[in-house]
């Protein structure tokens, strides 16, 4: 069910739309990170039951769902994608990676980016979007096929240049589930960077390169002023370590104006590609608002 909330304070008010449901968030995390064996690039039945699954849950509220696959050698890997508004041509992509690095679960890189997009196409199924939104769940983020042309991110990327299409911009969720507000947990590529943005780890960043382009710089700003969770811009160089670790980097090599929304990875969560990445560990509250905070900027 829907709850609008309406804050006002002197000079200021906001409309917050609470949807994301944790009861639902969590029983996606568990499908995602208790499985048999851990969703890396080598257990190739495992990651592609992933994608079975999210195919299944895309199909009960998209208006379109389908495979993007691609070989490598012998193995077949997919991309999970999921449409909504296709009567409209420009689009918005967002997308996470649902792939791990290794063996472990990988709850917070990636199930936390993943379940965003399951809990998004929830909500859109709820309304009519003014323009169409593709969510696009990546396979192979991961190494050892990081920054190459075998990522999923790459391969989609390149379609969209190859069929000629309009794309207005690109949101990545990489990491948006690890929050932590005690005093110095959170880290900085640059220590310098501490006294901008503080010592805890506390909120969700949104990343910027130097001249993002209209739609990452405005979706920031909405982001920043409509959400109900603390947020943070960061904008930097590309050289800055952490700044394109993500998906959104093959967006930026074609010219896409993209960001991507994260707790920062291991520059605050230290189970970072580690056994220690369970479901445990996240703040599926903050989770929550993370998401709600995509959909009404998305939408309003």
């Amino acid at each position: 069910m829907k709850h609008l909330f309406l804050l006002s304070f002197i000079g200021f008010s906001a409309t917050l739309w609470s949807q994301s449901d944790t009861n639902r968030i969590k029983a996606h995390m568990t499908v995602l990170t208790q499985t048999a064996v851990h969703r890396n690039y080598e257990n190739i039945e495992q990651l592609n039951e992933i994608a079975d699954y999210l195919h299944t849950e895309f199909s009960k509220y998209a208006d379109t769902v389908y495979f993007q696959s691609y070989f490598i050698g012998k193995r077949e890997y997919k991309n999970v994608i999921a449409s909504f508004g296709t009567q409209h041509e420009e689009r918005i992509i967002v997308g996470a990676h649902y792939d791990v690095c290794g063996e472990q679960q990988g709850a917070d890189d990636n199930a936390s980016g993943t379940v965003g997009l399951l809990e998004l196409a929830r909500q859109l199924d709820t309304i009519t979007t003014a323009q169409r939104i593709d969510l696009v769940a990546y396979t192979l983020e991961e190494p050892p096929f990081f920054r190459s042309e075998y990522m999923g991110s790459y391969i989609h990327a390149q379609s969209l240049v190859k069929d000629s299409v309009t794309v207005k911009g690109m949101i990545c969720l990489e990491m948006i589930g690890y929050f932590a507000d005690e005093r110095k947990t959170q880290q900085y590529p640059l220590g310098i960077l501490k006294l901008f943005y503080g010592s805890r780890g506390n909120y969700i960043t949104l990343v910027n390169q130097f001249g993002p382009g209209k739609f990452a710089r405005k979706f920031t700003k909405q982001f920043k002023h409509k959400s109900a969770v603390k947020a943070k811009q960061f904008k930097g160089p590309k050289s800055l370590p952490g700044i394109d670790f993500s998906d959104h980097l093959n967006y930026w090599q074609i010219g896409v104006s993209a960001l991507m929304i994260t707790d920062t990875a291991f520059y605050r969560n230290k189970q970072y590609h580690q056994k220690g990445d369970t479901m445990d560990r996240l703040d599926y509250a903050r989770m929550a608002q993370v998401i709600d905070g995509v959909f009404v900027v998305l939408t309003n």
